[in-house]
């Protein structure tokens, strides 16, 4: 059943596993486009770590990856990122895959963060984490990013990426030449 939601977040329905057969073994991972790689000790987290799908890479044994949907479904429906996120809990390290570079704030209760969907790669379980809509019809029409916005709510740890690599993809394809 894990393996059956990890398809519901965009992940591998598999999960390798690697164990070393010799003392001083290394094995490498790295970010399948320009990045960065951010590690979290889940245990020194508060309540553990929402991530949104496609950011996990890997983790050590003891961190387990469940679904979780988002508070209200109007959030995922809108936001643009789907409402299924994964919650990693446990203890040992989580490794996340992040577009561009990583950027990491701790927000202060009540502090508000307003953030592109796209760019929001995990946040604590402690934020409070909801979709809104960009307010103004300048804002709508000329602003070029979209009607949402992820409001993230502290306190807690929350890690944004400074490049969203399907809308880089999007702009790029718009410039390649169409076929007749």
């Amino acid at each position: 059943m894990k393996s059956l939601g990890r398809m519901f977040t965009g992940e591998s329905i598999f999960m390798s596993t690697y164990t070393a057969d010799v003392d001083d073994a290394k094995i490498g991972f790295a970010t399948t486009v320009p990045g960065d790689i951010k590690a979290f000790n889940i245990s020194e987290l508060q309540g553990g770590l929402m991530i949104q799908k496609g950011a996990f890479l890997c983790a050590e044994p003891g961190v387990t990856l469940s679904i979780a949907l988002t508070k209200r479904f109007s959030a995922g429906l809108f936001g643009g990122e789907g409402f299924i996120l994964q919650k990693a809990e446990g203890t040992g390290y989580l490794f996340l895959e992040i577009d561009g570079d990583p950027l990491e704030r701790t927000l202060a209760p009540g502090e508000v963060l307003k953030v592109d969907t796209g760019n929001v790669v995990a946040f604590e379980k402690t934020v409070s984490y909801e979709v809104e809509t960009v307010k103004g019809l300048g804002n709508i029409f000329l602003g070029g990013e979209g009607l949402f916005l992820t409001k993230l709510v502290g306190p807690g740890k929350v890690l944004i990426q400074t490049q969203n690599f399907k809308d880089f993809a999007g702009r790029i394809l718009s410039f390649m030449p169409k076929s007749n």
